[in-house]
Parts: C-alpha cells; structure tokens; sequence
C-alpha cells in the first residue's frame, strides 16, 4: 500500500493569535514538507487546487516543479486538479513537462473541485460542471493516447490535427480521477478503468463500500481486471507521539478551517465532540499515535475491500511547522513500514490459500 500527503497549502489566521502566516512562508514551509516526505520514504505528495484567499495553491503544478527540484524519489501529484475549468492540451503539457523533469515521478488527479469559485473566474458556467469534466476528461485521455489528435466538442476549439507536446516520461501518464460521494462518479472511473481517489472527510470509511463496490463492478463490465482498478482514500489525518497529543494539537486549526469554510455552505460550528468521534476506531478521522494510525488505516483497506493508496490530508489547517515535520517524520518511520510490513503479511497468507 502507498502512503503519502496532500495539501491545500491553507494561509488561515492561527486560531490562538490571530496571526497569518505570509503566503512566502507558507510555501517555503510547503516545500520543506515535501522534502521531509520524500526523505522519510512516502510514496505521494499531492497538491491541491484552490482560487480563493484563504489558499496558495491557485498554481499546483509550479508548486510541484519546485519541489521536483528538491526531491528524488517521491511521486508528485495534483489533488485535485479542476478540470471542468482548465484547458486539457495545457494539463497535459504542464504534466508531460513536469514527468520530464522528474524522469517519471508525475501524476494528475483530475476532479470537478469542492469549491466554485473557477468557474466564473475562468469563464464557465457552474451548472455546466459535469458535462464540463466529462468532455475535458475525454479529451485529456486522448492527449494521452497520441500527439497527434482530431477532436471536436462543445466547449473548447476543435483539434484538427495539430500536435501535442512534450510527451512524458512514463510511456503513460497517471491519470485518476478524485470523487466525492456521487455514485455516478464512481461508475465513470470504473467504466473507464481509471484509477478511483476518493475524499472521505467525515462519517465512516464503511459507507463508502457500496460506491467502491460500483466502481469495481463498472470496470469489471468494461472488461478492467481487478487489479487495473486501483483504489486510492484521501483523508484526515495526523501523527503524533501520542494520541491525545495528536488530537490536541490538530483540533485547533481543524475547527477554525471547518467553522469558517462552512458558513458558506449553511454549516454548523465544528465541535470539539465531532472532532473526537471522527478520531474514534469507527470514524473517518487518521489522527493519533503511530499504532493507532496505522491500526486504522489498515482498518479501512478492509472496510472498502482493500485500496492500493491512503492519503493525508493533514496541512489543511493552521499547524505549527515543526508540528507538521514531525508528524511527516512518524507517518514515514514508524506508520508506513507498519502499514506494509502488515499488508505484505496479509498477501502472503492470500497467496498459500
């Protein structure tokens, strides 16, 4: 199993002072983030996609060039990027160039993102947002096939045969697709044998059974063999020395973001209560003590039948950054060889049955 990292690259007022980190610090701090995650041997760094005040990622993919220029081994990823509102041939040369540079280290997730503010920013309408992902995504799937393309649709110029470049590295890009709870999502990727990020921010990983089970049985009917549909969780999570260490030191910065962000959408304050029983065995939440999180992580590749990747998603609020680096430290020493030592024991039964 794969174990990495995604960031929102957030500037939120630190909830105890008030102060803001500079978005110059910030990102400084992003870069030193992912170097420590490529030091301490995860797998993936994935950088999301936001255009609004309270983050500094409007541009993932330079973000990602720069730590390219830091880093060795680690795959870098978009998480997710918006595609309904951006230009495939551009993804895809931003992408190509960035595989380039890395010699092969570069993924997309391609999503129609949680916010709306793209879409009038880039000129779209917003209830256009399906059909938009859907026409861009099969153009990027194109551009991924050739450089050399013939392509109409409603809402970019038609390709004529023109020609895309640079190529990547890899013979074949990485492309998942990021998704909610829309079980329609689900059986798009399966039906095109994609690889499946889901973002489980609350509830139960065991509720998202049925929608993985649709995206296993759709790629199953398109003719995908089980291990082609790969399976990847994005969620909350946190490392700590101790699990009341780790809860006390997220929760503050995980309240604010949640408080504040969800006031647009008609939210009720975040609770401290919430908060603990999110962290709970049954709950949606990787926060604790290196055991505890890796108890639960394997907890929920059983629960939704096994996932090739789980993802962090533990700089979306207003951490220290000595906080972050430790907890990047003890997710990569000490949970991670955890996580595999235990899945490699569990395939290793699989196999003498």
């Amino acid at each position: 199993m794969e174990i990495g990292i995604d960031s929102f690259a957030v500037v939120l007022p630190d909830p105890m002072t008030g102060t803001i980190l500079p978005p110059e610090e910030r990102l400084e701090n992003l870069l030193d983030e992912v170097t420590a995650a490529d030091q301490v041997g995860l797998d993936v760094f994935g950088i999301g996609e936001h255009h609004r005040p309270e983050f500094v990622d409007s541009a993932p993919v330079v973000i990602l060039a720069a730590a390219a220029a830091r880093t060795t081994r680690i795959r870098l990823a978009s998480a997710v990027t918006v595609l309904s509102t951006a230009d495939p041939v551009r993804v895809f040369q931003e992408f190509a160039t960035l595989d380039l540079l890395t010699r092969g280290r570069a993924e997309i997730t391609v999503g129609r993102g949680s916010f709306g503010e793209a879409y009038p920013l880039f000129g779209y309408q917003p209830d256009d947002y399906d059909a938009l992902f859907v026409e861009k995504l099969d153009l990027l799937l194109r551009l991924r096939e050739t450089p050399h393309i013939r392509w109409s649709g409603r809402y970019r110029p038609a390709l004529t045969g023109q020609s895309v470049y640079p190529r990547p590295y890899q013979d074949t890009l990485p492309i998942w697709i990021g998704v909610g709870g829309t079980p329609q999502s689900f059986v798009r990727a399966g039906t095109l044998g994609l690889p499946l990020m889901v973002a489980i921010i609350g509830g139960e990983f065991r509720r998202f059974r049925p929608l993985v089970d649709l995206y296993r049985e759709a790629g199953q009917r398109a003719g995908f063999a089980p291990e082609q549909l790969r399976i990847g969780v994005h969620a909350i999570g946190f490392v700590g020395e101790t699990s009341v260490q780790a809860r006390d030191t997220f929760f503050p910065g995980w309240q604010y973001m949640f408080t504040e962000l969800g006031r647009e959408r008609g939210w009720s304050p975040a609770t401290r209560d919430q908060f603990d029983a999110m962290c709970e065995p049954g709950g949606a939440f990787l926060i604790g003590d290196p055991s505890t999180v890796a108890a639960k992580i394997l907890a929920a590749s059983d629960a939704l039948g096994g996932v090739s990747r789980i993802t962090f998603q533990m700089s979306s609020t207003s951490l220290a950054h000595d906080a972050m680096l430790q907890s990047i430290e003890l997710l990569g020493r000490e949970v991670a060889p955890a996580v595999r030592s235990a899945a490699a024991s569990k395939q290793a039964v699989f196999r003498e049955i």
